[in-house]
């Protein structure tokens, strides 16, 4: 079943948040729009990389009200560890939440149970709770934050002009679409 337009299910983490150790529930998602980022593991090749672009980019998704969730197996204090030793890392300053129980990679159907780490599962949930994009990856294919960037606009976009779609390649700004019978056939 997919995970799709459902809530968000309760959980309880210790978190890494700019320097400091925090309590993180699910209820820490709800009032404003948020991402939750999971990602394998700690001190890897290609999380790193995903950390440091949306860290790059983490001014943009604060400006549209989003706080972003990086989410591993790992402890919090293995964050904080990698967060010390990685200059990529090092840039981070969104919680990076300590899911050592796995309690929240179950909840989000990405936990690979046989190796105790969580898939590359992108999560963009909306004010109330609810996740409105959902996307896996293999291991091996990053992700780049502008494009989920892009994603988290266009949700947004939708829920504020109801009765609206965003096509293909949609930027704000550009022409949407209202969807009707009139549009059959001639798009």
């Amino acid at each position: 079943m997919s995970l799709l337009n459902t809530q968000v299910k309760p959980f309880a983490c210790e978190a890494f948040v700019n320097g400091r150790f925090e309590n993180i529930t699910h209820e820490n998602l709800l009032g404003h729009w948020s991402v939750v980022f999971f990602y394998p593991a700690d001190f890897t090749f290609v999380c790193p990389t995903e950390l440091e672009d949306l860290a790059e980019n983490y001014e943009e998704f604060k400006k549209l009200g989003v706080e972003i969730y990086a989410v591993s197996c790992d402890t919090h204090f293995t964050h904080m560890a990698w967060h010390e030793s990685s200059p990529a890392v090092g840039k981070v300053q969104f919680p990076m939440l300590g899911d050592c129980t796995k309690e929240i990679a179950r909840n989000f159907d990405v936990l690979i149970e046989a190796e105790g780490m969580a898939e590359r599962g992108t999560f963009v949930i909306d004010p109330e709770g609810k996740i409105v994009v959902m996307e896996h990856h293999d291991s091996g294919i990053g992700r780049d934050a502008s494009e989920l960037l892009r994603k988290v606009q266009a949700a947004q976009y939708v829920a504020t002009n109801p009765g609206e779609v965003c096509p293909a390649k949609w930027t704000p700004g550009k022409k949407t679409l209202t969807p009707s019978t009139e549009l059959v056939g001639k798009i």
